[in-house]
């Protein structure tokens, strides 16, 4: 934890904040010499004698830990320890020798450790300083799965599509897999274009899944720095290279029995794809510099943007990871191609960006909703995402027009189709207006027109078709 102090000469200053700790020892020169070394330590120490004055000074200082004798002038310790506990207070007991029973029901009561009498000041250190990383660790641990579960039930898939309802019968049949069995879960390779929701499908699938109170690893593999990758990846022993001054699990290690998520797989190095291999064969990794290996339990999902098969012919891709990786593949189709879905969407980043700012609330107007629907989308949903934001944010009325939206092209043509006349128009209409627009502004060069509204050709000849519109 950090502190900030100001002065009036300097800036602000960050500095740790000092642990709180409670000696309750009735030896007065051990207890003594127990403050000061602490206090050189670094911590902030007080000293009760007794039982009653623990509980006063655990009202006033509040301490972080404790250390707790079990034989005092006024009771046994183990009566002020679960008050301790229930306070969120570390304990670590003190025993003198033949009160090896009470140790052992402190430990069971939720006691972190226990020191035999007499103590040596610098073992007394080093406990300290071991529960106190170990705590550390819990708490960012816990808060780290309650941050995992509240991301999970906040995930949504949203769409009716055939193709998002594929997707959703896939992770079902996935989910169903893993409930199963005990076997090690099919990896899993989700394809398609850059923004269209492939992380947001991977955590859905976790979170539907048995093991979904476990880890969620997201690795993206392209803005790993090279020359850490290997060792972000598999971790390392410590002195296993110029920098490693301490061991450390790596991010494959640290996905435990959850969900190991590589992102942009496309873009691993040919060396590491070989090692990576070698981890979904056998399921074991091994940190630089160790000669131990550790089982992968994770259920393993890539996803890319890239054509991995192509990638394989050319050889910048090993052919035989990539058949290791495509055992279920996901296709996650590009928002132009999700028909009535591209509204959902647009309506659902709407309200989002309403409840989170608080804003009142908007509708789309004609030509918004054209525009909307009729706009290629090449970033697709998080270009959309983006897009409705901005616009709700910026949008001083409650209505939004295709001019507030911003888009390129299509935007226009709505507004110039819709424009045309002040007489109400039918959602047909509008869509033959667009049309026409479109075609005088191309000069009538039916591709062209077809980019300029942000669709394909053969969209736009199916479009005239259905209007009577010709070409001529």
């Amino acid at each position: 934890m950090l502190s900030q102090i100001s002065s009036p000469d300097s800036q602000a200053t960050l500095l740790p904040v000092k642990k709180k700790i409670l000696l309750v020892e009735d030896e007065v020169l051990f207890a003594r010499a127990v403050v000061k070394r602490l206090q050189k330590a670094g911590f902030e120490c007080e000293h009760a004698e007794s039982l009653h004055d623990a509980k006063l000074l655990i009202k006033q200082f509040e301490p972080d830990m404790a250390l707790l004798d079990m034989r005092l002038p006024d009771g046994n310790g183990l009566d002020l320890l679960s008050d301790m506990i229930a306070k969120n207070i570390n304990v670590i007991v003190m025993t003198a020798f033949g009160e090896v029973t009470d140790a052992v029901n402190a430990i069971k009561l939720g006691a972190l450790d226990y020191l035999k009498k007499p103590i040596d000041l610098e073992e007394l250190l080093l406990i300290i300083q071991k529960n106190e990383k170990t705590t550390e660790l819990q708490t960012s641990l816990a808060y780290s799965r309650q941050r995992d579960a509240v991301i999970n039930e906040s995930i949504q898939l949203i769409g009716e599509s055939a193709a998002m309802q594929s997707v959703r019968q896939q992770i079902g049949r996935i989910a169903q897999l893993s409930s199963l069995s005990d076997a090690v879960p099919p990896t899993v390779l989700i394809t398609g274009e850059t923004g269209t929701g492939k992380d947001v499908v991977a955590r859905y699938l976790h979170a539907s899944c048995i093991n979904h109170d476990k880890p969620f690893v997201y690795i993206d593999c392209a803005s790993l720095p090279a020359e850490l990758m290997e060792s972000e990846l598999f971790g390392h022993e410590k002195g296993a290279f110029t920098n490693a001054v301490a061991s450390r699990p790596g991010l494959i290690e640290s996905a435990e029995d959850g969900t190991l998520f590589l992102d942009e797989i496309g873009e691993l190095p040919l060396g590491l794809q070989a090692k990576l291999l070698n981890v979904l064969e056998r399921r074991m990794v091994r940190r630089l510099g160790s000669t131990k290996e550790r089982p992968v339990l994770a259920r393993i999902i890539a996803a890319t943007n890239r054509d991995l098969y192509q990638m394989s012919s050319e050889g910048r891709f090993r052919s035989d990871l990539y058949y290791r990786l495509n055992v279920i593949t996901m296709q996650m189709p590009p928002v132009r191609n999700r028909g009535q879905d591209i509204l959902l969407l647009a309506n659902y980043f709407r309200q989002m960006t309403e409840k989170r700012y608080a804003l009142p609330h908007h509708e789309f107007d004609a030509s918004a909703l054209m525009a909307i629907q009729h706009y290629h989308w090449p970033g697709n949903v998080r270009e959309m995402r983006h897009q409705i934001s901005r616009a709700v944010l910026m949008c001083t009325q409650p209505v939004i027009s295709a001019q507030a939206l911003g888009l390129p092209q299509a935007s226009q043509v709505a507004v110039s189709a819709l424009g045309a006349s002040d007489a109400p128009m039918t959602l047909e209409d509008a869509e033959k207006a667009m049309l026409l627009s479109a075609l005088e502004q191309a000069r009538h060069n039916v591709s062209k027109a077809a980019r300029i509204l942000g669709i394909t050709r053969m969209t736009m000849r199916y479009r005239m078709d259905k209007h009577g519109i010709s070409s001529v």
